[in-house]
């Protein structure tokens, strides 16, 4: 492995600008756009993704706690903090 190749392969995806981000979705939603961002970001099928979701719930119970997992700790579009930072930040502040 050379210089090249060693630096080639510390890049990550994060540095690049074109680089997904994994959020809720703010059109293309039904409840909280959590369906519609892990569509958009895994360039996917949003019914797909919707159905598979539904299946995870009815038939194990595992979707209904990822998706609200996901509602709690993916931002939305547009905004910097997901649903639980913003909840927690806004109960400290009341604490004080």
């Amino acid at each position: 492995m050379n210089a090249t190749t060693a630096d080639a392969g510390s890049a990550t995806t994060t540095d690049q600008p074109g680089a997904p981000q994994l959020r809720r979705a703010g059109d293309g939603r039904m409840l909280a756009g959590v369906a519609a961002g892990i569509a958009r970001y895994l360039d996917a099928d949003l019914t797909l993704v919707r159905v598979i979701i539904a299946a995870l719930a009815l038939l194990t119970g595992a979707g209904v706690a990822l998706y609200i997992a996901a509602w709690l700790l993916l931002p939305a579009d547009g905004h910097d903090q997901p649903a639980a930072a913003a909840w927690i930040a806004a109960r400290r502040d009341r604490i004080r």
